[in-house]
């Protein structure tokens, strides 16, 4: 495993983290086999776990509590997130700060993380949603300076809405923001174009979150592919998004190389650009994590690889269905 640095905070985090998110509230989760996955991933040098109370309402922090607890010889970092407190994803342009993050809201569940975490300090503390007009705006800063004080959290993060890296770029030079979360793939490479740079100036980490692109860069997705009704995918992988996202997939397979398969392909990508601290694939099973954490061998993809995946950026814009 290589380590990279989390921007201004000292961290050495590793290349590969682990997104929590698949392992509550989603179809196919077994506790047995997640648990041995995450203690596998450990054994390999993961040390950056990423969660959030909106992932089955505290589920997946629980999770992670009991996972530093298994490990208490071993410095694992731990980032989950504030949900916005009209619990809706993404936030809209003309949401206002106290319809999503007032003062006493953002206390109140960065206590409940504490509790399901089981910590007296949280790493790393995000906003599960932003909208960059309340850069300016006292109450969040307020609260953010009070967690700090009282030591509850070490350092707060950005998660930006998809399809909207720009979205954050105004708060992070507000110099209160010390990592953003953003979705960074093979087909979303946007961060490249302002936000990576304005990272990089700011010494601000960045978190690489759906490097598969919610499973359509596994390779294994097809047009049939359905999802049960109670596994939010099957609201997000509507047939106009799926045909579609199967079909941008399947033109990068003749790229794949000999030696390895589109998974790795995809997760190598990400670790090409210097901007990225980490990415944070979902893994339930020991052998997803086999396959992920390989990919941080410090080993680098042909230049002429990676002009050529370059070449599938694919642009997309909100829509009713991108949550």
């Amino acid at each position: 495993m290589e380590y990279r640095k989390f921007g201004r905070t000292g961290w050495r985090v590793s290349e590969i983290g682990y997104g929590m998110w698949g392992l509550a509230g989603w179809t196919g989760s077994d506790e047995s086999k997640y648990n041995k996955a995450l203690d596998f991933s450990i054994e390999l040098g993961c040390n950056f776990f990423d969660t959030a109370w909106g992932y089955a309402e505290g589920l997946s922090e629980t999770i992670l509590g009991n996972l530093m607890q298994r490990h208490p010889g071993k410095k694992l970092y731990g980032a989950t997130k504030i949900p916005p407190k009209n619990f809706t994803w993404p936030s809209k342009a003309h949401f206002k700060l106290e319809d999503c993050f007032p003062y006493d809201h953002i206390i109140a569940y960065s206590e409940k993380s504490l509790k399901n975490l089981k910590l007296e300090t949280i790493d790393l503390q995000q906003f599960h949603v932003w909208e960059d007009a309340w850069a300016e705006m006292d109450e969040w800063k307020k609260a953010i300076e009070k967690l700090k004080q009282d030591g509850k959290v070490q350092h707060f993060g950005v998660s930006a809405n998809r399809w909207e890296p720009n979205n954050c770029i105004k708060t992070l030079q507000t110099g209160q923001i010390d990592a953003v979360q953003v979705i960074y793939n093979i087909f979303d490479q946007a961060p490249e174009d302002e936000l990576f740079p304005i990272c990089q100036e700011l010494d601000i980490a960045v978190i690489a979150r759906v490097p598969f692109d919610e499973g359509t860069l596994t390779g294994k997705m097809t047009k049939e592919t359905t999802f049960p009704k109670d596994d939010w995918r099957s609201t997000y992988f509507v047939p106009e998004n799926l045909h579609s996202s199967v079909e941008h997939a399947d033109k990068l397979k003749p790229l794949i190389p000999a030696d390895m398969d589109m998974p790795e392909m995809a997760l190598r990508f990400i670790l090409e650009h210097p901007a990225v601290s980490t990415t944070i694939p979902g893994m339930r099973s020991a052998n997803h994590v086999r396959g992920n954490m390989q990919s941080s061998d410090g080993k680098k993809l042909e230049g002429k690889l990676v002009e050529d995946l370059k070449a599938h950026r694919w642009d997309r814009e909100p829509t009713a269905w991108s949550q």
